[in-house]
This record gives C-alpha cells, structure tokens and sequence, in this order.
C-alpha cells in the first residue's frame, strides 16, 4: 500500500530535509521515526522536493510503502502524536502503486518573504529575509518577467546542483509590496538547487537600484553563475504547494500562506 502525506514545517530547527548522519536533526528523519512507530516497520519516505537548512515547508508532499493498514486518520493524527511541534501532517491519502512523490508532480510553487524596513525583527528572524534599503517591488516584478516560460537556468543553479539539467519552466512569478515586506510567488514545473534563492538576490539588486531591470535578461542569458550576485538568505524561502494531476485526488495546502499584511 502505498500512503501519501502532507507536512508542513519550521525549517528553522532543521539541517534541512534530507537524512544525514546520525544525530543531524532533519525533517526526514524526525518524520520517518514518528511513521515507523504507527507502521510498526521502518519507513522510508520520498519527498516532492528537499529543502535547505532553514527553509519552511507548508504544502510539502510525501510518500511512502507500508504493509500496515492505517486509516487516513490514523496515519495524520499518530504521526503527529510522535512528531516534535515544529512539524506537522495536515492530510493523509491511499495511493495508486505508480504514484510518486516527486516524479507525479506537475508543478511547485515557492514564496519568498523580504522584511523591507530600516530595523531589523525578532520576531521575523527566522520567518523573512531581510533587508534595510528600500525596494521597488514594481522594478522587481518587471524585471522578473524576463524569467517565465522555459529557460536555460544555469545562472540560477547552486554549483552542488545535481539536476542532470538546467532547463526548467516558470509558469507564474509576481513581486508585491504588502506593508513593510515584499512578497515573491513564484511557479515552476520544478526548481534547481537554490534556484529560487538566487532568483530572489538578483530581484533584490535591481529593486534597490544597484542594476537596471534588463539585469535579469542578461543574468540568465549569461547562464554564468558567477554574474548573478548572491544567493538570498535561507530564512526568507517557503514551499507553498505541490500540483499532481486531478485522478491522484490529492490536496493541495489549506493553510493560509505566510506573508506581510498591507
């Protein structure tokens, strides 16, 4: 049988998603420790996309094979019974055998979160990036239309990027201001590694002046990492919801995504 999760989490007490050695804390291996005790065997789980240390989960998906029989509900609220407050399971789904986590996914979305204003937050430490020069929130947006459909996106990529290629499709990227953050959405069919990071230094630049807004044309046409200014913290970068095709009958995320009121 095979079992499809929802979770969310505070990545900010995490080296990330992925398992790694033993006593390196990680979403997966808190979440795979808490379903081994309400499957009665160890679990593995695949994910729609692993995240870096300090990044936020809110519609993330995952599978996983057991022999166990577990109602929906069971499977949600045990795991959440054994799971430490900064994680959580929201939804629970049987799936078909050629169901898969990360390979059945059409599409992700990720939000990146700036907190716009002279002084820096407390509360925002670990919720938003931050950043004390203004920024024209309409220079980035437009800017960062040169980036939808699909492109060569190796300017963007992390040079540990293991994807076996850089061609990717952004389907939707917007840039708001709300209040005193501004707020990038931003659609793909899948995301390099700390692609949208880099995405969101080089919006940063051009909507503090530092570049014009043809800088993030060229910044891509360059496909040079090295011409594509730096990477925007972790703390600021939350995946939203991942897309399946409608006969998985799968939820998307149903909570309210963080943002800046305004």
């Amino acid at each position: 049988m095979r079992i499809a999760l929802g979770v969310q989490y505070d990545g900010a007490g995490f080296r990330g998603w992925q398992a790694q050695q033993p006593g390196v804390r990680t979403v997966q291996t808190c979440l795979e420790q808490a379903l081994t005790k309400v499957a009665d065997h160890p679990v593995k789980l695949v994910c729609a996309g692993r995240t870096d240390a300090g990044v936020h989960g809110v519609g993330q998906v995952v599978h996983f094979d057991t022999t166990a029989v577990r109602s929906e509900r069971s499977w949600v609220r045990g795991g959440n019974a054994h799971l430490p407050p900064d994680i959580s399971l929201n939804w629970s789904r049987e799936a078909p055998d050629d169901f898969h986590a990360r390979f059945s996914a059409l599409a992700r979305r990720y939000r990146y979160l700036i907190l716009n204003r002279p002084l820096r937050s407390a509360l925002w430490r670990e919720r938003a990036a931050w950043c004390y020069r203004p920024l024209d929130a309409v220079r980035m947006h437009e800017a960062g239309q040169a980036l939808v459909g699909e492109h060569d996106f190796s300017a963007f990529r992390a040079a540990e990027c293991q994807a076996r290629h850089p061609i990717r499709e952004i389907q939707e990227l917007t840039v708001q201001r709300r209040g005193d953050g501004v707020v990038l959405d931003i659609k793909a069919n899948a995301f390099l590694h700390h692609m949208v990071r880099n995405i969101a230094g080089v919006l940063m630049a051009i909507g503090a002046g530092e570049q014009p807004i043809e800088w993030a044309r060229e910044v891509l046409e360059q496909r040079d990492r090295t011409r594509a200014g730096v990477t925007a913290p972790a703390a600021g970068l939350y995946l939203l919801a991942v897309y399946y095709p409608e006969h998985f009958e799968l939820p998307t995320a149903t909570e309210t995504a963080p943002g800046f009121e305004g």
